[in-house]
């Protein structure tokens, strides 16, 4: 039995409460950043790190070069005009993505007190803070490449995998909180059914991204006066992606079905599986807006948060089934590390 002193206790609940805050700033720039391409805002900064060669943004085009038509026009943006509100959009979801380094380091420098207790939780938590310096160098790709589709749908995936660093630190810091809450038996068939519903919401995100690199390219060819048809000129994996919701939406719920029939309702798995699916009504209430109203701007980043919030609850959910499946903790030490 591990015995858990009370420095570890405190350390592990600074960086709980650390890593926390970070993984809520990380979600909020994921909405900030969909806000970004859904108002097309995108190439409001068409230079990186500076915007039109300023540190501070333009507030008016008389601070802007004498040739900036021509910078537009050579990332094929020649009827672009200057639009302070979206220079503005792009400059503060930069200086968010900063903010998030800022904290990501320290909640890397936090996790160094817990290394003797569990070195994962380091480990977890130095790989995040590379991979947000990985995530800066592909948004400045994105918009050096011209807001190229591939780097899109990559830049996205490594958000999703950062979340994906952030929680398995996260989770292994509370992980006496799971094994107080010990899982004897479950349906043999959950564990690689949650391998599934995890790959296909992967799988799910990423065509999504693609949905959303390809309206891009329609807006620009249709322009935003005809937003409402925007539809008509999807290519295939639209269809594929909206018909594929129903079979991540089904999967999840027979994840679902399994663990309740198996420890019941009072269980933290199941409050996170309850939750799992309320995220997953958003995103195919969202999706289905997109599709059916003209692709309001203002749906897409819901769509895309409730998307990235879904594949952390069911990271969550594994962690937690992973802790369950030990045996729970009864010493004072233990306990302390509950609190």
């Amino acid at each position: 039995m591990t015995i858990v002193s009370d420095t570890q206790v405190h350390a592990l609940q600074r960086y709980r409460s650390m890593a926390l805050i970070t993984l809520i700033a990380v979600y909020f720039l994921i909405l900030v950043g969909a806000s970004v391409r859904a108002s097309g805002a995108g190439m409001g900064c068409p230079d990186w790190p500076t915007c039109f060669g300023q540190w501070i943004p333009p507030t008016s085009e008389a601070q802007l070069p004498s040739n900036y038509q021509e910078i537009y026009a050579d990332l094929g943006y020649a009827d672009t005009r200057f639009n302070v509100v979206k220079t503005w959009t792009e400059y503060m979801n930069r200086l968010t993505g900063v903010t998030i380094g800022f904290l990501i380091l320290l909640t890397a420098i936090f996790s160094w007190s817990c290394r003797k207790h569990d070195r994962s939780i380091f480990i977890a938590s130095v790989t995040a803070f590379f991979m947000v310096g990985f995530e800066g160098w592909l948004g400045a790709q994105v918009v050096g490449s011209n807001l190229q589709p591939g780097m899109i749908t990559l830049h996205m995936l490594v958000a999703l995998a950062l979340v994906g660093a952030l929680l398995f630190g996260l989770a292994q810091s509370r992980k006496g909180i799971m094994a107080a809450q010990p899982i004897e038996q479950i349906d043999p068939r959950f564990e690689k059914c949650l391998y599934i519903v995890l790959a296909l919401t992967v799988v799910q995100v990423a065509m999504g991204t693609q949905v959303r690199e390809m309206t891009d390219f329609i807006a620009r060819a249709q322009g935003e006066e005809v937003r409402s048809s925007w539809i008509e000129a999807m290519p295939w994996f639209f269809y594929m992606h909206r018909s594929f919701s129903a079979v991540v939406l089904f999967a999840n719920l027979w994840l679902a079905r399994l663990l309740i029939l198996s420890i019941g309702w009072q269980h933290t798995l199941t409050r996170f599986t309850l939750a799992m699916i309320g995220v997953i009504g958003l995103s195919v209430a969202s999706g289905a807006t997109l599709g059916h109203l003209g692709m309001p701007a203002f749906v897409q980043p819901t769509h895309l948060l409730a998307a990235s919030l879904l594949f952390g609850l069911q990271f969550l959910i594994w962690m937690g089934y992973r802790h369950s499946r030990g045996k729970p903790m009864h010493s004072p030490d233990a306990q302390g590390a509950l609190n």
